[in-house]
């Protein structure tokens, strides 16, 4: 009987482990890319955010119009020139909105 228990207590904290670890992991792999998208056309993206820090590739993400996010190469020249004309966007739009 003991030996039930604790085969019983075992089988329990393993499930515990393993569904607190699989929420950290998913946590994790949605701030990080571990791939890259092709590109996207400007009039799509809405906005734009870096993944943590913490993520083994520096990466950025673009949001859509449609709320569908890709994981893009920071480093890629259609990538700065979108988060240039992008951050314009958001500029012009506060300028606006004070005046």
């Amino acid at each position: 009987m003991k030996t039930l228990t604790a085969l019983l207590l075992l089988g329990l904290l393993c499930s515990l482990h393993t569904t607190s670890a699989g929420v950290i992991s998913l946590d994790t792999a949605a701030d990080c890319c571990m791939t890259f998208s092709a590109r996207i056309p400007l009039h799509q993206v809405v906005s734009l955010r870096p993944t943590s820090s913490s993520c083994p590739r520096k990466a950025l993400i673009f949001t859509t119009k449609k709320e569908k996010t890709f994981c893009v190469d920071p480093s890629e020249a259609w990538v700065q020139s979108h988060v240039t004309k992008i951050e314009s966007r958001s500029t012009a739009a506060k300028t606006t909105m004070m005046s």
